[in-house]
């Protein structure tokens, strides 16, 4: 599943309101003991640093970016890189965009809309990829997909009723069951509270609003009616209350409608007995059964490719174009566009196949900014990704959103690359967890995950502008944004320096990061406090200017 990191806004309930290197420059490091000590940037970022701090160097801006800008200005000038294909395997992207357009990979063997598979890869008009969810847009949750699965086989027994060879599957589905009961009945009761919180705001809003004749108003201004009977009283003392949230009662009904989007949402992925996936045609547990999908890689409606437009734009948007933005990569990355990933839990095989189209079809480097916490054929994955090791392909991973500890083997996330918790399957599978704007103890993004074992390094993720549909941008946060930023800097690498194979460009970023061994905030939890080089494997933070010295070193 794909996620945008965005907390449910309020923690309120309506009875709680009606209550109450060989070259002679130096690699940049980090040698501050404390890291609270270092410069520390005092000044709020401007609207320009802001949409591109992660492109920012540590010690000229004091913004914890991967010092993009400076490779450009005195390493890159001169120097010329070839045609690198990256894979985007995400919810379709928006190929149109003015930013993207010009970046977009297109099948040299593939004679557009002549309804033939040109060059027989197995996938009719792939022109600038493919689109391995046809028009499906809402998914169930992996969860409630076990559910429905396996609910007419176990429901009501006990493990001893169930033969040996089906046991670790039960205990999958029981897992599964209480846990989607109990986010079941907290999402139905969210939904009550914010239907019913909304209810009331409209209709005091309304009757205020007569009264003070205009739609928006002050706090003073609500305050200051004169002679409220006892009726008015209760309508001002109660919006006085939403005005802690937002400066107008306009803005604050439009959180709690935002609030209220993404909640129906999140019972759509719940929902049980579900068959969103019917109109593909395909059964989804059968890795052979690979005729499906279309070409269409943005999906049936523009707007829903937000995650996947976005992700694309950070990783190669258009440079010096004067629009917009500028991605990490230059105009020598191509961007394959997948579409497997929908508004629920992806499909191990949907995973599996596109990672195999990617590698069959040129892709030097795959992001997966994606990932579910259960995977009913987590092996067709892992044989993918042992396919891509093979194949010198190096896939970079979000580490995930939920702010745990990966290395706690009942925070398994998928896909990951070790089969047991502990030993890697591939060496070209590198998982990213997302930095904060802010350098210094609250570095760490409050949402990422994190692991000594199971995460690789740290790049922006807090906050990261990029391209929308419609030719439109945003800003949007979450691993998915970090990750994408890492590919841009491994994309390059291998444009730079073909020569070297992907496992050595996992280990360029890792060794090149910029290390501390400070204490900062983990989870967004001030109490859990600690070392940012227990956080990941390398304790780094990635760096494009020390991966291009290091890489020089390596050529």
């Amino acid at each position: 599943m794909y996620t945008i990191y965005k907390k449910i806004t309020l923690a309120i309930t309506i009875s709680a309101l009606i209550v109450g290197c060989d070259t002679p420059a130096p690699l940049v490091s980090v040698v501050e003991a404390n890291i609270d000590s270092n410069p520390l940037k005092i000044t709020p970022l401007t609207d320009t640093q802001e949409k591109s701090w992660g492109a920012k160097d540590l010690v000229i801006d004091t913004i914890p970016g991967m010092s993009v800008e400076k490779t450009y200005a005195e390493i890159l000038p001169g120097k010329s890189g070839v045609q690198t294909i990256v894979a985007v395997i995400d919810s379709g992207t928006d190929i149109t965009h003015k930013d993207l357009k010009n970046v977009i990979w297109t099948n040299p063997k593939e004679i557009p809309n002549n309804g033939k598979d040109d060059d027989n890869n197995g996938y009719i008009d792939d022109i600038h990829g493919w689109n391995f969810l046809g028009d499906v847009l809402d998914e169930q949750l992996e969860l409630a997909r076990i559910i429905d699965r396996y609910d007419s086989e176990f429901k009501g027994k006990t493990i001893a009723q169930i033969p040996a060879n089906k046991r670790d599957i039960f205990l999958s589905y029981q897992k599964a069951r209480t846990e989607h009961d109990r986010e079941y009945s907290e999402l139905q009761r969210l939904k009550q509270d914010r239907d019913q919180i909304l209810r009331e705001v409209t209709s005091s809003h309304a009757i205020i609003s007569k009264k003070l004749g205009k739609e928006t108003y002050t706090i003073k201004e609500l305050r200051a009616i004169p002679n409220p009977n006892e009726e008015m009283q209760n309508h001002i003392g109660f919006l006085s209350q939403m005005f802690q949230y937002e400066e107008t009662i306009p803005k604050f009904i439009t959180l709690i409608e935002g609030d209220l989007e993404q909640i129906e949402g999140q019972l759509i992925n719940y929902s049980l007995n579900a068959s969103f996936r019917d109109v593909l045609g395909d059964n989804p547990y059968d890795i052979n059964d690979n005729s499906y999908g279309d070409n269409n890689v943005s999906g049936p409606n523009q707007e829903d490719a937000l995650h996947g437009t976005h992700v694309a734009g950070i990783i190669a948007a258009q440079r010096d174009n004067g629009i917009g933005m500028d991605g990490i990569a230059n105009s020598n990355i191509k961007l394959m566009i997948l579409r497997a990933v929908s508004k629920g839990d992806e499909y191990d095989k949907d995973i599996a196949l596109a990672i195999r189209y990617a590698v069959d079809n040129g892709a030097k480097v795959i992001n997966t900014s994606f990932g579910k916490y259960y995977s009913q054929n987590p092996e067709w994955v892992y044989d993918a990704i042992k396919y891509a090791a093979k194949k010198d392909v190096l896939i970079v991973n979000a580490a995930g959103n939920e702010g745990l500890n990966l290395d706690d083997s009942s925070n398994r996330v998928y896909p990951n690359d070790q089969w047991n918790n502990s030993t890697e399957i591939s060496d070209t599978f590198l998982t990213v967890g997302a930095l904060n704007k802010k350098y210094g103890s609250e570095m760490v993004a409050d949402f990422s995950n994190y692991g000594k074992s199971n995460v690789d390094v740290f790049a922006p993720g807090v906050r990261i502008w990029s391209t929308a549909p419609n030719n439109t941008y945003e800003f949007l946060q979450g691993t998915s944004m970090a990750a994408p930023n890492t590919t841009g800097v491994a994309a390059m690498l291998r444009s730079y320096y073909p020569k070297l194979k992907a496992s050595q460009i996992k280990n360029i970023i890792i060794k090149s990061g910029l290390l501390t061994t400070n204490s900062v905030i983990v989870s967004g939890d001030p109490s859990k406090r600690t070392r940012f080089d227990e956080l990941s494997k390398s304790g780094k933070i990635v760096n494009m200017y020390n991966a291009f010295k290091l890489a020089a070193l390596n050529k």
